[in-house]
């Protein structure tokens, strides 16, 4: 019996078409399996995870870390000039009086520089003090010789009024008296020698005495034309020659006199410069002594109250990359913080707040605050500011994180509280005391629409929500859903990539628009995800044959890639969309024509896919 079994069985091994149906079978059972494995994936199974939707209370908030900050403080920074090394430095934690020394830092170029400066001081109140004495004598000298040329021109003047009201006058006064007198002489010597001359002719009167007399009539005629002479000379000559002068000499005085003053003013103003240079000098120089001084004593930094030291490095954190914590030695640069004094007992959070959160957030928020050094406590606050520009130091170190400061300001007293304390702020944005909420996986986005997928017995059905706020985990459902309904926490992608059709059917409307071919639902192609290049030839899945780019639509299905930007149009905004609409509007009806023909030309040259070019046929985004 055994051995009619054992040729039972060789007899149908030994049969090919045993083996073929076999085959065959395997076959056939792969395909249904790989058929049932796509169903699948495109459609939502009951035996994935579903969540019963809730009806209660709900909060709405948003937690961050944080650092807790003095909510008033006083901040200690270098206030010496360039690099200097820290001599000496407060061990951080210690309390510390109004008074006690902070800080000192090494100032021993400063010294040096002091004994120079005080040399360069003295020298410039020396040169100071010589320019002011030379003013001085300049001044005198200038005002000596102004009135010397003023005395010079009122003599001038004197001499001029002397000759003109006095001299000329009483010169011509004796010349017209001495013409006078010679007349009267010249007349009694005619008379004489009229009476002579007939005394001679009756012989009383001898010859020689006739002639004395007629040579005293000559002499007296002569006398008489020599005053005239002198007369009319005065007149003519010297009153006009003397007046030419003295009137000169009282031009030449008065512009010896202009000449004096602005030469006066001139060393004065020249003296004065020289002054004012020395003085500006001095000052500068003691302004450089006095900077030394000063910076010397900013050396050491002493405590301006009563406080706590906390260093700034285990407050702040620096995007310059120095972490290291302040300690003796170290370089400090000026202007760098040094140490935070607390003024007050109260505190505040200090938070970052992601842009995408900061629509949520408001002031005055409650907030609660719990700290990881203070296990068991809790704070509460309200949110004080929020900052109007994004955090500079996150910017720089990740120019695509966008963060904004926000300060929390804590209730009540926060003794236990240290600054630099690590935090955890979970800001109050909503509370319901009733409300529909569901985790936020379970909302698909299809069509710019939020759905979610519900189970009606052993089927799934896609239905339309209206959503509220949410936290990150849970999200408000204000109508769409009941308590105890259950939603499929997985719902499929793939349906997410529905295209609002209405959308496109108005795209049809705008010339030269290409839109993207119609996909069979399983989700994009390894071309349509970007993976080709405008310009640049494309390999299938298939064929790796090179492809051209296609007049009017360049989307291929399944193993194709697309090129070209009509996935990127499809994405305009409505404000693109109406400019677009705008410019076909303004065209003639010659123009509008010409662009459908153009169109119409480009989508009927298709054609099917090409061998090589994958598995689909291209479909024409616009019919």
């Amino acid at each position: 019996m055994k051995v009619n079994d054992h040729s039972s069985k060789g007899f149908f091994l030994n049969r090919p078409w045993v083996w073929l149906g076999i085959i065959i079978l395997c076959v056939v059972a792969g395909i249904s399996y790989a058929k049932i494995n796509n169903r699948l994936g495109d459609t939502p199974s009951l035996n994935q995870p579903l969540y019963d939707v809730q009806e209660g209370p709900l909060s709405i908030s948003i937690s961050v870390a944080g650092t807790i900050q003095a909510r008033d403080k006083v901040i200690i920074k270098s206030e010496l000039e360039g690099q200097n090394t820290i001599l000496y430095l407060i061990p951080e934690g210690e309390k510390v009086k109004e008074g006690d020394l902070l800080v000192e830092l090494d100032s021993s170029s400063l010294q040096d520089g002091l004994v120079d400066q005080s040399i360069s001081v003295q020298n410039a109140e020396a040169a100071y003090i010589n320019a002011r004495e030379n003013l001085a004598i300049v001044e005198s000298q200038a005002q000596s010789d102004i009135d010397q040329a003023q005395l010079s021109f009122d003599f001038a003047k004197l001499d001029l009024n002397k000759y003109e009201d006095g001299e000329y006058p009483k010169l011509l006064d004796e010349r017209m008296s001495g013409i006078k007198l010679k007349e009267e002489e010249l007349s009694q010597a005619a008379e004489t020698l009229r009476w002579s001359e007939i005394l001679y002719k009756e012989k009383y009167l001898s010859q020689t005495a006739y002639q004395k007399d007629e040579l005293a009539a000559n002499r007296a005629q002569i006398d008489l034309d020599l005053a005239k002479a002198d007369l009319e000379l005065l007149q003519e000559y010297e009153y006009k020659r003397q007046i030419e002068q003295l009137s000169s000499d009282v031009k030449q005085a008065e512009m010896a006199l202009e000449r004096t003053n602005r030469q006066a003013n001139a060393s004065i103003v020249q003296a004065s410069a020289e002054l004012q240079a020395k003085l500006s000098e001095f000052e500068r120089q003691k302004g450089k002594l006095e900077k030394l001084n000063d910076q010397i004593s900013k050396a050491k930094i002493y405590a301006p109250q009563d406080g706590l030291v906390v260093y700034a490095t285990s407050v702040n954190q620096s995007w310059r990359g120095n972490n290291e914590p302040l300690d003796e030695g170290q370089q400090v640069r000026e202007r760098q913080e040094l140490i935070h004094l607390p003024t007050t007992s109260s505190y505040i959070a200090e938070v970052k707040i992601h842009e995408s959160s900061l629509e949520k957030i408001r002031l005055n928020l409650p907030v609660v605050i719990t700290i990881e050094a203070l296990p068991g406590k809790t704070y509460y606050g309200q949110v004080e500011t929020i900052a109007p520009l994004p955090d500079a130091q996150s910017v720089f170190m990740n120019p695509d994180l966008k963060v904004y400061k926000t300060q929390i300001a804590i209730s009540g007293d926060g003794e236990d509280l240290r600054s630099g304390m690590s935090c955890q702020s979970e800001i109050v944005i909503d509370q319901f005391e009733k409300t529909t909420y569901i985790p936020v996986q379970a909302v698909l986005r299809i069509a710019d629409q939020p759905t979610v997928f519900v189970a009606k017995g052993s089927d799934l059905e896609q239905r339309v929500v209206e959503l509220g706020p949410d936290n990150n985990r849970l999200v408000q459902i204000i109508s769409g859903l009941t308590e105890g309904e259950k939603v499929l926490l997985t719902p499929p992608l793939s349906a997410a990539e529905v295209k609002d059709e209405g959308k496109i059917d108005q795209l049809k409307d705008i010339p030269e628009m290409e839109l993207p071919a119609k996909t069979n639902g399983r989700g994009p192609s390894a071309g349509e995800r970007g993976e080709g290049q405008p310009g640049m030839q494309e390999q299938g899945n298939r064929g790796d044959r090179p492809r051209g780019p296609r007049n009017g639509d360049d989307t291929a299905a399944e193993g194709g890639g697309r090129r070209g930007d009509g996935g990127n149009r499809q994405n305009m905004s409505e404000e693109e969309r109406e400019a677009m609409r705008q410019r076909f509007q303004n065209m003639t009806p010659e123009e509008r024509d010409a662009l459908r023909r153009n169109r119409q030309n480009r989508e009927g040259g298709g054609g099917q896919g090409q061998p090589g070019e994958g598995r689909g046929q291209r479909e024409h985004g616009a019919d």
